[in-house]
């Protein structure tokens, strides 16, 4: 009996595992239910270039594995579907299949390209819990059978083209954890219903501060309490007007509050701020609030991020916020600040003061210096370099550009490893010390511009292996070229224009380099000496365009931007720009005394939009290669020798063009394109052989090869608006930031100078 027990004990186990293993390697191919899976099938089939990603839908298998579905383990139900960035191109239908699945508990549309309105029907989906419908093109109202989802949590309809108002039905979703509206057109009231949502923890109306489209908002509810247990508050880029909503900050669990690029007025003010408060950040930038900071800003004690750039906020900082022990960002920039800056912001991580007025510091009493970023650019200080900075061990970054200090830059600034060194406009004057640079390994922007700083150029920079940006114009630098700073990888910008450079810019055993050279301005120098047919050939940023994640050239980092202007003169016009785009590219060697032909490889910097060889002696032709230039926009080789014909291919290369050829030893005909119809006279006079300007210069203007203009005609003609050239603004970003600024030509170079006739022009702008 024990044996035969034995053996049917076996022989059971043995069966068991034989099934477990059969279901496990053979699992039902029809888990689903049919009603489900044909639903899915059908709603395929709104959409004719659907795709599921990697593995299609296939009805012959389980639609409980398809890609981006989920079932439930026991009924079969479909309760999740995610499609997140697969492209649908279509709308969603009244009558859409979709809406039948009716288990459905979490539904991602996102970044899927649908467009059309949010039908009615989604209200049918009432077990929903999460609904991603963000970065599409929907259009028209937010649906008031959205408050049907009683059940959700998460609702993002941010980054579509949605108008409206938000409905008061939102006020039944009472379990409500986030709501995400940012980047649409949306109008009128956040509705008071919204004040049910007891659970509420994220109301998100724009995440992206910085990117973001306007949204079309005219008002807050005038008593913000009933928001009573909102986390996070983002409201920006809208258009919000009216008083400073106080009643919001008596929300003790409100921690996050975004309401920057809105029309705010007035003064800040905070109402019944409690004790346990929880706020972290408060970002108010860009808005018209005035009066003083409130001293009742010091109560939020787990205040980490304060930035109120860009409004009209006056007086001094109050000595009370040195209580905020936590506080890491403060940012001030572009208000009317003034007074002392107290020394409590040294043990921060960031101090950003521009644009204010302060003129004096309050002495450092603590030893707890831990500023990494220091901006102070454009403010009333004045007298030596503050040698106190010399204390401020953690420095990366620092801006004293446009005050008033002078004497010698200390040599103590070697003690930093800096990312960025912006001492620009002031009246600092004597050398730059050979080896300032020496540990500056994390150096990307260096501005010493418009001082009175003389002897050579630093040769330590060549251990900056990350610098891209250098501006040392309008200085008394006297030095060779340094062709050195050719071999850094990171160069971009390189302006050493309106200094005491001199000397050849090639030697046959030099490699010439700058492959990541986008803007160089040597202008007003001595430099002499040829250039070889393939000098520009290595320059590869010129010759291929690398598009970068921005519109414009920047560097974003800890919350903020940041961006340097910088000018460029030609014959007295005086232009001031801020930001550059990716793709802008510009050569100036103007006004030095470089010689001989041409170099042919600039017609391989397909990506040029600027080029200024104007006041040199060079000869020959212009190269015909200069066909290829077809982003060219703006061009200047007037007061040079060059002879023979304009090449008739540039006729068809200018699009938005101002171009000069005038004083030279050109001839034969003026190509007859649209835009050499539309320069002035100007741009061609004292070339006795050129011909075919009668619809330029008029009749009687026709430059006659036997005779010579009037001296007087002339120099007025070249006193009139040249060419309107680029500058750039390309410097650290707050906390950091990179930016150029952006300059093309203009092809109204005629209203110009019918608006300013022959003045010094100074013109601030930001670049298209």
């Amino acid at each position: 009996m024990t044996r035969s027990h034995c053996y049917w004990v076996s022989c059971i186990i043995t069966i068991y595992f034989s099934l477990l293993i059969h279901s496990l390697a053979f699992p039902l191919l029809h888990f689903c239910r049919h009603d489900q899976r044909n639903g899915l099938l059908k709603f395929r089939d709104e959409f004719p270039i659907f795709e599921a990603k990697s593995s299609p839908w296939n009805e012959s298998t389980d639609c409980c594995f398809w890609e981006g579905v989920k079932c439930d383990d026991k009924s079969g139900q479909v309760i999740s579907l995610n499609l997140h960035n697969t492209l649908l191109n279509n709308s969603l239908k009244t009558n859409s299949s979709l809406f039948k699945l009716q288990y459905l508990r979490h539904l991602d549309l996102s970044s899927c390209n649908l467009i059309g309105e949010i039908p009615s029907s989604l209200g049918n989906l009432s077990r929903l819990v999460n609904l991603e419908l963000s970065s599409n093109r929907l259009v028209g109202a937010i649906p008031d059978s959205i408050g049907n989802l009683k059940n959700l949590r998460n609702l993002s309809l941010g980054d579509n083209d949605l108008i409206g108002e938000i409905p008061s039905s939102i006020g039944n979703l009472s379990l409500l954890l986030d709501l995400d509206l940012w980047s649409n057109h949306l109008v009128g009231e956040v509705p008071s219903s919204i004040g049910n949502l007891n659970e509420l923890r994220v109301m998100s109306l724009d995440r992206n501060s910085l990117t973001s489209s306007l949204i079309n908002f005219t008002s807050l509810p005038s008593d913000m309490s009933v928001f009573q247990n909102l986390v996070t508050f983002d409201i920006s880029a809208n258009s919000f007007f009216g008083p400073f909503p106080k009643s919001l900050f008596s929300i003790p669990s409100l921690t996050l509050v975004y309401m920057d690029r809105n029309q705010f007025t007035g003064p800040i003010e905070f109402a019944n701020i409690s004790s346990s408060s929880k706020l972290q950040n408060l970002i108010l930038t860009h808005n018209r609030l005035d009066g003083s900071i409130p001293e009742s800003i010091s109560k939020f004690l787990n205040l980490v991020v304060l930035d109120v750039a860009h409004n009209n906020i006056s007086g001094p900082i109050p000595r009370s916020m040195s209580k905020l022990v936590n506080l890491h960002m403060f940012g001030f920039s572009n208000n009317k600040l003034e007074g002392e800056v107290p020394s409590w912001l040294w043990r921060l991580s960031s101090a950003m003061l521009s644009h204010n007025s302060f003129s004096s510091f309050e002495k450092i009493s603590s030893k707890e210096t831990l500023i990494q970023v220091l901006d102070l650019s454009f403010n009333s200080f004045r007298g030596p370099f503050p040698i106190w900075i010399c204390k401020l061990k953690g420095l990366h970054f620092l801006d004293l550009s446009n005050n008033l200090f002078n004497g010698s830059i200390p040599l103590c600034l070697r003690n930093f490893n800096l990312t960025g060194l912006i001492l620009g406009n002031n009246n600092f004057s004597g050398t730059l010390d050979p080896d300032l640079f020496s540990s500056a390994t994390n150096l990307q922007s260096l501005d010493v511009s418009r001082n009175q700083l003389e002897g050579k150029f630093p040769k330590s920079l060549i251990n900056s292996k990350r610098l891209h940006f250098v501006n040392v114009e309008s200085n008394k630098i006297k030095d060779k070229f340094p062709s050195w700073l050719g071999s850094l990888p990171s160069l971009k910008v390189l302006i050493l224009r309106s200094n005491e450079f001199y000397g050849p810019l090639y030697h046959p055993n030099m490699s010439i380099g700058f492959q990541g050279l986008r803007i160089i301005d040597i202008s007003n120098n001595g430099f002499t000496g040829t250039l070889p047919p393939q000098f520009f050939s290595s320059w590869r940023e010129m010759i291929t365009l690398v598009d970068g994640s921005h519109e414009y050239i920047e560097d974003i980092q800890n919350f903020s931007l940041i961006y340097r202007s910088m000018e460029m003169v030609n014959k007295g016009v005086e232009m001031s720009f801020e930001r550059i785009r990716q793709d802008f590219r510009a050569i100036d060697f103007s006004e030095n005394r470089i010689y001989g032909k041409i170099p042919e490889s600039i017609g391989c910097l397909e990506e040029l939009r600027l080029l200024n060889l104007s006041g040199n002696a060079f000869t020959s032709d212009i190269p015909r290669v200069w066909a290829n230039l077809t982003k060219l926009e703006t061009l200047d080789l007037s007061r040079n020798k060059l002879s023979g014909q304009i090449p008739q291919d540039l006729g068809k290369l200018f699009f938005r063009s101002y171009m000069n050829f005038s004083h030279n030893l050109l001839q034969g005909p003026v190509p007859r394109g649209t835009q050499f119809q539309r320069q002035r006279c100007s741009s061609f006079l004292d070339n006795h052989g050129l011909y075919g300007l009668e619809d330029i210069c008029g009749e009687t203007h026709v430059p006659n090869p036997t005779s010579q203009q009037p001296e007087e005609l002339l120099e007025d003609e070249e006193k009139m608006f040249n060419w309107v050239a680029a500058a750039i603004a390309y410097g650290p970003g707050v906390f950091c930031g990179l930016v150029i600024g952006y300059i093309f030509t203009s092809h109204n170079h005629e209203w110009f100078a019918e608006k300013f006739g022959r003045k010094k022009l100074r013109a601030n702008t930001s670049a298209r």
